[in-house]
C-alpha cells in the first residue's frame, strides 16, 4: 500500500522534527488546577490552533465553556463516502509539585537516555503531538483516507466540569462514526496492548445529625444515639463478611465476564496484588480473582470519614454529626442514576428514626465497554501487531474516564482507547517522562490505524 509506506517513510525521515514540536508544546505550563496559570491555558489552546491551521484544517476554532476552552478543527477526506474518526484529547497538565524531587525542571524538557522528563509528557503531550505528526505523514504522503476532527479540552485534569455541556451544545458539531481517544497506554515498551472496558464512577457523601451540637459524652451518652455508630453501622451493612455489596438491586445489570476472559492469564497474578499493595492478604468478592476484582467487577470503597473528636488527647464528646464519603466503581451495563436510587433506598430501609440524614451525589460517570471485535479496535490491533511485530493484550481498566461515558451518550458512538503511555511514566508525579521509542513507534502505529481503519469501512 504506497500511500501508507511513503507515509511511514516520511514519519522516520522527520523524527527530529516531531521531537522539536513536542519540546515546544511541553515548555508551556498549561496547568488548568490553578488560576495563575489562565493565561498559559489560552497559550496552549493557540499552540494546537495553530498546529490544526498548518495542517490545512478548516473551521479551526478555540471555543470557549465556562471555563477552559475546547479547541476544534477538522479536515475532510476526498472520499464521500469515507468514515468520520473525532480524535479526543486534552492540552491541560497536573502541577509538578513537589518541584524539590525533580532532577531537572518540568516545564524544561530534558533527555536523560531513552526518556524524554517535563511534566505532561506522557499524559498528555506526546499523544497528542504524535497522532499530529501521523496526520502530517499522511497528507504529506497523498490524501487524507478518513475525515478527522479534533476535539482537545483543557480540563480533563480537574475532571472535566464543562465538557457535557460543551459536547452537548456542539453535538452537530461533533458528529462522527467513532471517537479515538489518544489518553491511554500500553502494557510496557515491548507489549502492545488495547484498553476495551473501563469501570464508571459514583461518588457519594452521606451526612448524619442526631442533635443540634455535640454533647457531653457523660451527661447524655446512652441517652441520645451516636451518629459515628450509626452511620459504622450502615457502611458496614453495605456488604456481606466476604465482600458481596448488599444494596438492593446492586448486581442486576452487571455484564458477566466471557469465558474467554475469565480463562485469560494475567500477569498479575495474586502474588503480584500483594507485593504491589503491602497488604497482608487479598479480599474480596468471592470467586473472582484479585486482578478481576479490581478491573471488571464493581465495587464499593469508604474513601473518609469523619465525626467527633480527631484531635490530639482525650475529649468525651458524642458527637453530633457524622459523614462519609462513598465512592463505587461501577462496570458494563450499571447506570450510575440506578445505582444512587439503590443507595438511597438502602438508606432508608435501613437508617434508624435516631439520626437524620442526606444523600448527596458529587459525581458520576458511566462505565464503557468497546466489542473486541469492533472495527475500530481490530484496526488497533492491526496497526499494533504490525508496528511491535507482537500480539496484542486486551485489557480492562479499573480506573474511569469520564469522556469516553460522555461520548457514548451524547454522540451515540464508541471509542478506540489508543495511546502509548507505559506504567512507569510517573504521571501525575515528579520526574513524569515519555518514553521516546515508543513516542515515534506511536506516530507510526497512529499512521497505520488511520489507513486501516478507511480500509475496513469499505469493506
Amino acid at each position: 500500500m504506497a500511500p501508507m509506506k511513503n507515509a511511514l517513510a516520511y514519519a522516520g525521515e522527520h523524527r527530529e522534527t516531531a521531537l522539536d514540536m513536542l519540546l515546544s508544546f511541553l515548555r508551556i505550563p498549561s496547568i488548568s488546577t490553578l488560576p495563575e496559570n489562565k493565561n498559559d491555558i489560552q497559550h496552549a489552546a493557540e499552540w494546537l490552533a495553530e498546529q490544526l491551521t498548518q495542517l490545512d484544517f478548516q473551521d479551526v476554532q478555540i471555543l470557549p465553556t465556562s471555563g477552559h476552552p475546547v479547541v476544534f478543527g477538522q479536515r475532510t477526506a476526498t472520499d464521500p463516502e469515507a468514515p468520520t474518526l473525532l480524535v479526543y484529547g486534552h492540552y491541560d497538565v497536573q502541577p509538578p509539585d513537589p518541584l524539590d524531587e525533580w532532577e531537572s525542571d518540568p516545564f524544561e524538557p530534558t533527555e536523560r537516555g531513552d526518556n524524554l522528563y517535563a511534566r505532561g509528557a506522557s499524559d498528555m503531550k506526546a499523544q497528542l503531538v504524535a497522532h499530529m505528526n501521523a496526520i502530517k505523514a499522511i497528507l504529506a504522503s497523498g490524501d487524507l483516507p478518513v475525515n478527522i476532527k479534533y476535539m482537545l479540552e483543557g480540563e480533563e485534569e480537574v475532571g472535566s466540569p464543562n465538557l457535557r455541556a460543551f459536547m452537548t451544545e456542539h453535538k452537530d458539531l461533533l458528529a462522527c462514526d467513532l471517537c479515538l481517544n489518544v489518553d491511554l497506554g500500553i502494557s510496557g515498551p515491548d507489549e502492545p496492548s488495547i484498553t476495551y472496558a473501563l469501570r464508571g464512577l459514583i461518588y457519594f457523601e452521606i451526612n448524619l445529625r442526631s442533635a443540634v451540637s455535640d454533647l457531653h459524652s457523660g451527661l447524655f451518652g446512652g441517652a441520645v444515639d451516636n451518629p459515628a455508630i450509626v452511620l459504622s453501622r450502615l457502611i458496614a451493612g453495605m456488604k456481606d463478611a466476604d465482600g458481596t455489596i448488599t444494596l438492593p438491586g446492586f448486581y442486576d445489570d452487571v455484564r458477566p465476564l466471557d469465558a474467554a476472559e475469565r480463562e485469560k492469564k494475567s500477569p498479575r497474578d495474586d502474588t503480584w496484588w500483594l507485593e504491589r499493595t503491602g497488604t497482608r492478604i487479598l479480599f474480596g468478592e468471592p470467586g473472582y480473582t484479585a486482578e478481576e476484582r479490581a478491573t471488571a467487577r464493581p465495587t464499593l470503597d469508604v474513601n473518609g470519614f469523619l465525626s467527633g473528636f480527631t484531635g490530639e488527647g482525650a475529649k468525651t464528646v458524642l458527637p453530633a454529626t457524622a459523614m462519609a464519603k462513598i465512592s463505587m466503581r461501577l462496570v458494563a451495563d450499571q447506570d450510575p442514576e440506578a445505582i444512587h436510587e439503590s443507595m438511597q433506598r438502602y438508606l432508608e430501609e435501613n437508617a434508624p428514626e435516631s439520626v437524620e440524614w442526606t444523600l448527596k451525589s458529587l459525581s458520576s460517570c458511566r462505565p464503557s465497554f468497546v466489542e473486541r471485535d469492533s472495527t475500530g479496535v481490530q484496526a488497533g490491533v492491526q496497526a499494533l501487531e504490525e508496528i511491535w511485530d507482537a500480539p496484542v493484550e486486551f485489557v480492562r481498566m479499573g480506573g474511569s474516564i469520564p469522556v469516553v461515558g460522555l461520548i457514548q451518550e451524547i454522540l451515540g458512538v464508541d471509542s478506540v482507547l489508543l495511546g502509548f503511555a507505559l506504567p512507569d511514566d510517573n504521571i501525575h508525579a515528579p520526574n513524569e517522562k515519555q518514553h521516546l521509542p515508543t513516542f515515534y513507534r506511536g506516530i507510526d502505529a497512529y499512521i497505520r490505524f488511520t489507513y486501516h481503519l478507511a480500509d475496513m469501512y469499505k469493506v
